[in-house]
């Protein structure tokens, strides 16, 4: 059952798009902050996440700053074949920000590797398995946007 959120899963996802506390103990720091339980904290994100309201919650890391490789892929699927390859294609590690577009090249995702050596691997693992084509792009210079959607 998909509930809608309440305002303290609004207030969760409003306070810490931006930003999670960095402690020992950083789920109690966040829910003191918001006046609820540890425990309901975790149990209101879990779900959020089992009930895709949230697609993930979790870290970012820069991955070429910890010696890993990034690249921008994109793949071109038959709608028919739209929802087989996107659990495919979500299916390894490496790959995160799967999204969906309205164009010719209509699955786009991020792919994060352990290794810069390691992408060209992924991608061509990827496309076995799925038997598309990945178009990868990798970034040649870096910008950074903060987005932020209140709910």
């Amino acid at each position: 059952m998909n509930r809608e959120l309440d305002s303290i899963d609004r207030a969760i996802l409003n306070r810490y798009q931006g930003g999670f506390p960095i402690c020992e103990r950083p789920y109690q720091a966040a829910a003191e902050i918001l006046g609820i339980p540890e425990s309901e904290l975790i149990r209101r994100l879990e779900r959020m996440l089992e009930q895709k309201q949230l697609s993930r919650f979790g870290p970012m890391y820069h991955a070429e700053r910890l010696g890993g490789g990034l690249s921008l892929c994109a793949m071109r699927i038959p709608e028919e074949q739209y929802d087989q390859v996107t659990e495919q294609v979500n299916a390894f590690p490496e790959v995160a920000h799967n999204y969906a577009r309205d164009h010719a090249f209509n699955m786009w995702f991020v792919l994060a590797t352990e290794t810069p050596e390691r992408i060209d691997s992924v991608l061509e693992e990827i496309e076995r398995r799925t038997g598309f084509r990945v178009y990868n792009m990798p970034k040649l210079q870096e910008f950074f946007i903060g987005l932020k959607f209140e709910v």
